[in-house]
């Protein structure tokens, strides 16, 4: 863009003068003569002469030209310049050269200007303008700041006014981009990662989260464990072990773990078996014992296994128990009540005859009852819970009594061992 009196030349790309006495019709009146001149023209006598200096033409000086314009090359800077034959008379804003032209004043540079200290002096062809600096505009005879925030938005968040200026800022969670105008989201994990375990990042934001068996702690950061063991007396079956994020079960002595959570009897006849050759390992709940292969006593000798019979011929078996047999058994310790746990049964049924059932001994705190189910059979119920460990020795017997008064009795020594726990 060229200023007044100049046009652009696409040739030598640049601004070159324009000749307005060629294209101004009648430019001058009264009798005087145009003269073009950089940037504009004059008017002067028609006896006056004009000697025009040519900065970039390399021809000889001439006096031919239109309306006594004389144009020649440029002298030599080091030699005095002639005395010109006439004074020229220069506009406001001008000045005469020492080659006797008009020049341009430029007041901002000599501070003949009078623009304020809070101005900016703009020199003009003849002039020169006071104008505010950027981010100011012209108030009267002031420069006032203008306020950026106020007009359309520039900033994607929030603008801050500045004299002069503003700058953009973004809410927490952003950072302004390259364009220093738009927020753009900051990834915190991967910018220095907060958390103490799992970061997950949101538009301007994150959040923390924790591996299994941790949470978080109040600072919405730091990881807790989580005490498993409290949250619930259900958790594990016996007992339960807090661990660095995890819990684990335990069970007593006797049992292992199933499950995770479960314990379940070790069956030590069948891993550890520590009864000698003459006895039998009998595995109850949380351990185990051993028992003679042989129980019978004086007068009873063993017919089969675990069954002892008090011959007939021996004459002091007559006022003994026919039979004894010896049987084994393992609950839980603080089982519900009343529960059936154990039924007796005739082995040999004869006709016309009549079985009753009886608890003979071992219920001295009535924990038991012997409830007949049929004439043959009866079943043996828990009334009273019984806590271990510990062991029980009940004697049940089995009376039978024919049509001819003929009475015989059988006994069934049943052991009961009581687990140390409920499970």
């Amino acid at each position: 863009q060229c200023t007044d009196g100049y046009e652009w030349d696409p040739v030598r790309q640049r601004c070159k003068d324009i000749d307005e006495c060629e294209i101004v019709p009648d430019a001058c009146k009264g009798g005087m003569k145009c003269v073009n001149h950089y940037g504009g023209y004059l008017c002067l006598p028609r006896t006056a002469q004009i000697i025009v200096n040519e900065q970039e033409e390399a021809a000889a000086e001439s006096t031919s030209g239109r309306n006594n314009v004389i144009r020649r090359t440029p002298v030599d800077p080091h030699r005095a310049p002639p005395n010109p034959t006439h004074q020229i008379q220069c506009a406001a804003g001008y000045e005469q050269s020492d080659h006797n032209v008009c020049q341009d004043i430029d007041e901002c540079a000599t501070g003949t200007h009078n623009c304020r200290a809070d101005q900016v002096c703009v020199n003009l062809r003849g002039s020169f303008s006071c104008q505010c600096p950027p981010g100011y505009q012209k108030r009267g005879d002031q420069c006032v700041d203008v306020d950026e925030c106020t007009l359309p938005p520039y900033c994607h968040h929030r603008c801050v006014n500045t004299p002069g200026s503003y700058f953009c800022q973004c809410n927490a969670g952003f950072q302004l981009a390259s364009n220093n105008h738009t927020c753009v989201d900051i990834n915190e994990c991967d910018a220095n990662n907060p958390c103490a375990q799992q970061c997950y990042n949101i538009l301007g934001s994150f959040i923390c989260q924790c591996n299994p068996g941790f949470e978080l702690s109040s600072d919405r950061i730091n990881c807790e464990d989580t005490d498993e063991c409290r949250t619930s007396s259900y958790i594990c079956q016996y007992q339960c072990v807090n661990e660095p994020g995890k819990f684990s079960c335990v069970c007593p002595e006797g049992y292992q773990v199933v499950g995770g959570r479960t314990c379940q009897d070790i069956n030590e006849c069948e891993t550890t078996n520590e009864c000698r050759e003459d006895e039998i390992c009998w595995n109850y709940h949380g351990g185990f014992r051993c028992y003679p292969r042989n129980p019978c006593q004086e007068p009873y000798v063993l017919t089969s296994e675990n069954r002892c019979v008090c011959p007939v011929s021996n004459t002091i078996c007559r006022e003994l128990p026919y039979s004894v047999v010896y049987k084994y058994m393992s609950i839980r310790s603080d089982r519900t009540v009343p529960s059936d746990i154990f039924q007796i049964q005739a082995t040999t049924i004869y006709p016309n005859t009549i079985n009753t059932f009886r608890i003979k001994s071992g219920n001295e705190n009535g924990e038991f009852y012997l409830r007949q189910t049929s004439a043959v059979s009866a079943m043996l119920v828990l009334v009273k819970s019984l806590s271990g460990p510990r062991e029980h020795i009940v004697d049940l017997e089995m009376i039978t009594v024919n049509s001819l008064n003929y009475r015989t009795s059988s006994v069934l020594r049943l052991t009961i061992i009581v687990g140390p726990y409920a499970f």
